[in-house]
C-alpha cells in the first residue's frame, strides 16, 4: 500500500507545471501558446525573461529530486524496496509529461529527469548534467543536448551501480524523453531547430494573450 501511495503522490507532484505557474507569476503568456508550445524552461526563455526560465528549470528539477530523495530516504521506515523508489522516479516524470492539473499537456521532461537522477545519486546527476552542458555549449541546441544526456544516463547508472530496478526506470525515462523530442529530431535533421537563446516569438511571449 505504501508503494501505491508513494507512486500516486509522486505523480501529483510531477503534475505541477512550473512553466505555467512561473509564467503567470511574471505576467507572461502561457508557454503552451508560443514557440515550441512546450511548457518547459527552454521555451519560457524564448519570452526573453531569464529569471522566469531559471525558476522554471529549478522548479521542474526540484520536484523530480524531492520525490526520489524522500522515497529513498524513508524507504526503510515505510518498508518498501528499490522497486518502490524506481516507481516513484517514473511517476514524477510521467506527471511532468502528462500533468493532471494541466489537462495532461506537459513538458518533455529534461529538467525533471535530471532532478530524478540527482535524487538517485548526485554523481549520476552531475555526470548527466555535464554531458548536457558540453553538448549545449558546443552546438547551442537544447534538444540535442537533452538527447545526448538521455542516451548516456542509463549507461552512467549501469556503470556506477550495475543492474538494479532504478536502472530500468532511468532507461524508461530516457526513452520517453527521446520520444517526446521526435519533433526536435526532425527539425535538427532539417536544419530548422531553434538554438538556445533564440528570440523567436519573444514579442508574443512577453505579454499575456
Amino acid at each position: 500500500m505504501n508503494t501505491v501511495l508513494m507512486t500516486v503522490a509522486a505523480y501529483l507532484l510531477g503534475s505541477i507545471s512550473f512553466a505555467v505557474v512561473t509564467s503567470k507569476l511574471f505576467g507572461l503568456a502561457d508557454p503552451r501558446t508560443y514557440g515550441s508550445k512546450n511548457p518547459g524552461a527552454t521555451n519560457v526563455l524564448r519570452s526573453g525573461n531569464k529569471a522566469a526560465a531559471a525558476l522554471t528549470l529549478l522548479g521542474d528539477g526540484a520536484k523530480g529530486w524531492l520525490a526520489v530523495f524522500l522515497a529513498s530516504h524513508y524507504q526503510v521506515q515505510l518498508g518498501v524496496g528499490d522497486l518502490a523508489v524506481a516507481l516513484v522516479a517514473i511517476a514524477v516524470f510521467l506527471g511532468h509529461l502528462w500533468p493532471v492539473f494541466s489537462r495532461f499537456v506537459g513538458g518533455k521532461g529534461v529538467a525533471t529527469e535530471l532532478g530524478v537522477l540527482l535524487g538517485l545519486n548526485p554523481i549520476l546527476g552531475l555526470a548527466t548534467l555535464v554531458t548536457w552542458l558540453v553538448i549545449a555549449y558546443a552546438f547551442r541546441y537544447s534538444s540535442l543536448a537533452a538527447l545526448a544526456a538521455a542516451l548516456f544516463a542509463p549507461f552512467y547508472y549501469g556503470l556506477l551501480f550495475g543492474v538494479e530496478p532504478q536502472l530500468f526506470a532511468v532507461a524508461a525515462m530516457s526513452a520517453l524523453l527521446a520520444w517526446r523530442h521526435s519533433g526536435n529530431i526532425s527539425n535538427l535533421l532539417a536544419g530548422k531547430e531553434s538554438r538556445i537563446g533564440s528570440k523567436k516569438d519573444a514579442a508574443k511571449a512577453g505579454k499575456k494573450q
